[in-house]
């Protein structure tokens, strides 16, 4: 591999193991430094995968966040180690993205208790409703 297309890694480490900087953000060249995806490939994952967004600066030069780059090693990994398609790996990606909206709409700790006590005394509402209709 060339330097452009290798990504950093720590000594000792694998080579899908890579070590982001703790930077707020990157620019292309820094993000294909770090993964070992050419630019023109980032750019059309971001025409493919709704979890790639980068932000654009005033001078329209796309900046990565960190969560962006950690996303874009996961489409490498999907893409090129467990042999996935392009569409596979939307569906992966946006199966999950919709088990943790639907996790965290369940987990909800400050509505879950009262949801659960409101749907408890609806029930116990209705079953008194029910034997005074039977009487």
């Amino acid at each position: 591999m060339t330097r452009e297309t290798q990504p950093r890694t720590r000594e000792g480490e694998a080579p899908d193991q890579v070590t982001i900087p703790d930077k707020l953000y990157f620019k292309i060249g820094e993000v294909c430094e770090l993964t070992g995806v050419k630019q023109h490939v980032l750019r059309y994952w971001e025409t493919e995968f709704a979890i790639l967004h980068p932000q654009r600066a005033s001078s329209r030069q796309r900046l990565y966040r960190r969560s962006d780059v950690e996303n874009i090693l996961r489409i490498k990994r999907l893409l090129k180690n467990e042999g996935f398609t392009i569409s596979g790996a939307k569906k992966l990606l946006a199966r999950e993205q919709r088990g943790e909206q639907e996790e965290a709409a369940v987990e909800s700790p400050a509505e879950a208790p009262s949801v659960v006590a409101a749907m408890q005394s609806i029930r116990h509402e209705l079953q008194e409703l029910k034997r005074l209709l039977e009487d």
